[in-house]
């Protein structure tokens, strides 16, 4: 991957950005889109779109959300302790004593996550996950007062980390889920952009905001586009870590560095799958695959339902330890689902027709 996609990458990865706060990183995406894109905005959602090539007869969009799960300020008490709520789906193991990055009035503050020290947990209790409702985050005042000039209720919060490179290609960062997919397919509509050979669908690539709370803007985007093709791009577990036994059996067996995912399975139209499947073998491009056998959780299963229905498809990019300050994924992955995307809409000819049966 080259140093200005790393960069930009890492830029968006920073962003405090959990669901219904995603401005930071959808304005990233935006800046970057203006450089090439024919076309952006902004939806009353949060949604941002770019456009490429808009005079195709055909549209194909290509979805990836930009938000994270996060917290929110519930409650500012006496001594200027916040309680909070989640935003998204936690398990609450993950949360102890983390730093915090807090969306404040006039900035980040920074913030730990507080709880009763294991010493003076009584022997039930330390057998017993600490639920979030019994946390709370210290942000170093004396005082509600001293907080208040600080932060409001409603504030929104992540954990506070970065991205980390690791050997080789890896990379560690919160919110790889699912900054990474907003991140791809942002660089796979540049990439269709600049290709000397010009593109016959019109492309919307779509930074969608709110999945983590239930495909919100995936469904809203999804009806305003009225795309004939889609693709959405997320994060799948891997299958290549201790710990999993037969989880991962039959499903998703994948492994980092040996390319992006393939859904297959109802909320995938077969006839686009087998499209995708022939462009990644004419492209050498790896591939890896996984069955799943109802409406996925991902931006792909609104796209599929929106209107009268889109010929959709979903690439994943294989993701160890979702959901911790922590997921790892391979650049490699990555940059191959890049490229396969692109090469997808670049070769897809003016009248292509996938009705599945």
């Amino acid at each position: 991957m080259k140093k200005a996609s790393e960069s930009l990458l890492f830029e968006m990865l920073c962003a405090v950005s959990p669901s219904g706060f995603e401005g930071p990183s959808a304005d990233v995406f935006r800046r970057e889109a203006d450089s090439f894109a024919d076309e952006v905005s902004r939806d009353s959602h949060g949604n941002t779109l770019a456009q490429v090539n808009g005079k195709g007869t055909q549209r194909v969009m290509f979805a990836g959300h930009c938000d994270e799960i996060g917290f929110l300020v519930t409650h500012i008490d006496k001594r200027g302790y916040l309680w909070i709520a989640p935003i998204g789906g936690w398990d609450p193991q993950i949360a102890q004593g983390q730093r915090v990055q807090i969306r404040g009035k006039e900035g980040i503050v920074q913030g730990v996550m507080g709880k009763k020290p294991i010493h003076l947990m009584s022997p039930e209790d330390r057998r017993n996950v600490v639920q979030l409702k019994d946390m709370w985050v210290d942000i170093g005042v004396k005082t509600q007062k001293e907080a208040e000039k600080l932060v409001s209720l409603g504030d929104p919060m992540v954990l506070g980390y970065g991205p980390e490179k690791l050997m080789g290609s890896r990379l560690a960062a919160r919110g790889m889920d699912n900054r990474i997919g907003a991140f791809i397919v942002l660089e796979a509509a540049r990439k269709v952009a600049k290709s000397k050979k010009k593109a016959q669908p019109t492309l919307v690539s779509v930074a969608t905001v709110q999945e983590e709370i239930g495909l919100r803007g995936a469904t809203t985007s999804a009806y305003s586009i009225n795309a004939d093709f889609g693709i959405a791009v997320d994060v799948t577990f891997a299958g290549d870590h201790p710990g999993l036994g037969d989880a991962v059996r039959g499903t998703n067996e994948c492994k980092l560095g040996e390319g992006p995912v393939l859904t297959r399975g109802p909320n995938i139209n077969e006839r686009f799958f087998r499209r995708i499947v022939d462009c990644a073998e004419r492209n050498q491009i790896p591939l890896q695959f996984q069955a799943e056998g109802r409406g996925t959780g991902t931006d792909g299963n609104a796209m599929q339902l929106s209107r009268g229905g889109m010929a959709t498809a979903i690439l994943s990019i294989p993701n160890r330890y979702m959901h911790s300050p922590s997921e790892m994924v391979d650049l490699k992955d990555v940059q191959a689902c890049i490229d396969l995307m692109a090469a997808v809409v670049l070769e897809m000819e003016a009248d292509a027709d996938v009705t599945p049966f």
